[in-house]
This record gives C-alpha cells, sequence and structure tokens, in this order.
C-alpha cells in the first residue's frame, strides 16, 4: 500500500493547533452556506464550518454581504481557519440528517430519500446550539433532458488564470467589482436555458471554495443564471502539496453523468486552460451525453497572460464557422458570448424543436 505525501497530515497539523489556539481565545464556529443540487433520488448539501471571532452571523451564514469595500477585497476570504469533525444537522422534508465537516472544515454530504420536490428550495443548516442558515438547493426533474455546465476563470469572468503573478494579483488584492465579465456570456446562456426549461445549470472551476460567495455577487451582478458551483481546495492531499485542477474537472464530469444518467450536456469553457481537451475526453467516453461544447477563444494577450506565450486563436482543422463537427458532439469556437450564441443557440432551437416533432409523433 503507498505511503500518504507528508503534506497532508503536515497540514493537518497546523490546522489542529491553530484551531485549538483560536478557540482558547473564544473564536467560535460560523456555517457558510454553498448552493447544492440532486434529483428525485438524493441531494447534495455543500457549506463549510470555520471559526471565526464571534460576530454575530448574518443572513444565510455569509459574512461576505457587508458594505466595508475593503472586506470585498479577495485576499481576506483566504485567511480562514477550518472547523473539523464538526457535526452539521440539515433539516429536510424527510427528517434531519447529520454529517461532519472534513479535514478543510467543508460540509458535501448527500442524502436520499430527502423529500424536495424538482425546483429551488432553502432548506436548514445549523450547527448545535447556533442560529440557523439556509442552504439553497436546484432538485432536477426526472423529465429533464438538458443541462449546462460552465467554467467560470475567462469563460463568464475576465481574470488572467493561471499565470501566478496575474493569479495572486487579481485574487488577493483587487476589488472584486474590477473583475470583467466576458461579453454575451450572460446572454448566451439566458438564451440557451430558454429552450430547457427547467435544465440543470452548474458551474466547474478549478478555484478554490473561498471565493465562492465573491462569484455568486459577481453572477448576480450580472444576471448569469443560478447554479450550483462545483469548485475545489487548493491545499494538500493525500498524494501531493497541491491539488490537480484538472482531475476535479474530470471527476466532476463524471460524477454528473452518474447522477444524471438522461441529460445530455452542454459544456461551456475556453481555451486558455484544459477545458477543450477535457471536454473532448468526456465526449469520447461519454458519446450520448454531450449535446454541443462551447469554447470561448481567448485574445492574443489573454492567452500570453494564461500561458506565458502567445497561442494563434486559429479554427479547428475542418470546421465551419468556427464548428467542428465530429461523432461525439459539435464544437463551436467563438471569441464571446455574442459569437458563440450565433452558433449555439440556432442549434440548442434546432434540437428542441426536432425533439419536440418526435414527441408529436
Amino acid at each position: 500500500m503507498p505511503k500518504n505525501h507528508i503534506a497532508a497530515p503536515l497540514e493537518d497539523l497546523v490546522r489542529g493547533r491553530v484551531g485549538r489556539e483560536l478557540r482558547r481565545r473564544n473564536w467560535q464556529e460560523r456555517l457558510i452556506s454553498y448552493i447544492g443540487y440532486g434529483n428525485d433520488q438524493f441531494v447534495r448539501v455543500l457549506g463549510r464550518v470555520v471559526l471565526t471571532r464571534g460576530r454575530p452571523p448574518e443572513e444565510d451564514g455569509r459574512e461576505w454581504h457587508s458594505a466595508d469595500p475593503d472586506r470585498h477585497r479577495g485576499w481576506r476570504v483566504f485567511f480562514t481557519a477550518p472547523a473539523v469533525g464538526v457535526p452539521v444537522t440539515v433539516d429536510l422534508p424527510s427528517g434531519p440528517q447529520i454529517a461532519t465537516t472534513d479535514r478543510g472544515g467543508y460540509l458535501d454530504a448527500r442524502f436520499e430519500g430527502h423529500g424536495l420536490a424538482p425546483g429551488w428550495h432553502d432548506v436548514t443548516v445549523r450547527l448545535e446550539g447556533q442560529d440557523q442558515v439556509r442552504a439553497r438547493v436546484q432538485i432536477i426533474g426526472a423529465d429533464i433532458r438538458n443541462g449546462l455546465v460552465s467554467d467560470i476563470d475567462d469563460t463568464i469572468m475576465v481574470t488572467a488564470l493561471p499565470r501566478p503573478l496575474i493569479a495572486a494579483w487579481n485574487t488577493f488584492v483587487r476589488h472584486e467589482s474590477a473583475r470583467g465579465v466576458v461579453p454575451g456570456m450572460p446572454e448566451l446562456y439566458r438564451q440557451l436555458l430558454d429552450q430547457w426549461p427547467g435544465a440543470a445549470t452548474l458551474y466547474l472551476s478549478t478555484g478554490a471554495w473561498n471565493t465562492a460567495p465573491t462569484l455568486i455577487r459577481f453572477m448576480q451582478r450580472h444576471k448569469y443564471p443560478a447554479g450550483p458551483m462545483l469548485m475545489t481546495d487548493w491545499g494538500p492531499t493525500n498524494t501531493g502539496w497541491f491539488r490537480s485542477g484538472q482531475e476535479h474537472k474530470r471527476n466532476s464530469l463524471e460524477q454528473l453523468a452518474k447522477d444524471f444518467p438522461n441529460i445530455r450536456w452542454t459544456l461551456v469553457g475556453d481555451d486558455g486552460q484544459h477545458d477543450p481537451e477535457l471536454y473532448a475526453e468526456f465526449a469520447e467516453n461519454h458519446p450520448d451525453r454531450v449535446a454541443a461544447i462551447g469554447i470561448r477563444q481567448l485574445t492574443a494577450t489573454e492567452q500570453v497572460l494564461a500561458h506565458g506565450l502567445p497561442v494563434p486563436n486559429e479554427e479547428v482543422p475542418g470546421a465551419v464557422r468556427g464548428r467542428r463537427a465530429t461523432e461525439k458532439a459539435p464544437e463551436y469556437r467563438a471569441p464571446d458570448g455574442f459569437g458563440l450564441a450565433e452558433k449555439m443557440v440556432p442549434a440548442a432551437q434546432a434540437a428542441s424543436a426536432g425533439r419536440s416533432d418526435s414527441a408529436a409523433e
């Protein structure tokens, strides 16, 4: 049996000592809720418990809804102390359920037989002896056949990741309102979802969970459709100092394929990291589960920031008007959401019309 990497136990040791010291100073556990999802069989509830100075919790367990502009600078959300091994109670129509936070203080719990109808719900999540918070969950109906999965960095917002210095500046120093929206992407998503009432919408990112509240505010400001976010933790694992972002995305897509066997996914990302390869791989492994792939083409400047070298945005060999026809799934490329909408929305409309005709027959 292979020996675990020293990184994880070392981090656990440090966190344990920090946690004990903070509790000695009367810091208190604080519950933060994220957006979860499920189907008629299970619900996945997401959140985190951290240690704070004991400031009274605000609505929904989010300490970031402050008018103080400095509190919205990215670096502040990374300086948190996780509360490890804390029991959390989730109140569902079927009855209360108990889960425990992991080594990063995260709550990632799946409950079966939840009793929730399809649609959006607020479930109550609480710590013993503390006020409750609300966690949003989207239950996808068994009749839903379409879903949208979107990357975040450089797909819906301009962050110039993953170049270390630029990423550090954007994440830790700049005010969150300074991040730019990719033109036309909110409109693209709304037009696609107009074709698929009740469709699953998820945001898949290699970014850290700490940034989730910042991203939620960004998406609300720019009118992106609401949806659960599947993010990760940048810290050590049992196999190394840093976890693999590619593996996180690959595993998340595979889990979605298992969770929703009847859904065909439209996958949207950018060509600044590994989205084209990961999406193509998923389509290769699940040819009947991918309806289309949309790739936002970064500008030459963005490519330099993302890769360190310019990567020409040439059309894919054999492509017609930015579309690569394969046996797996059509792929569309454009520099922004407006360009992608010109290609992807008519295709979605045609596919929806075709299904309606088939159903009528």
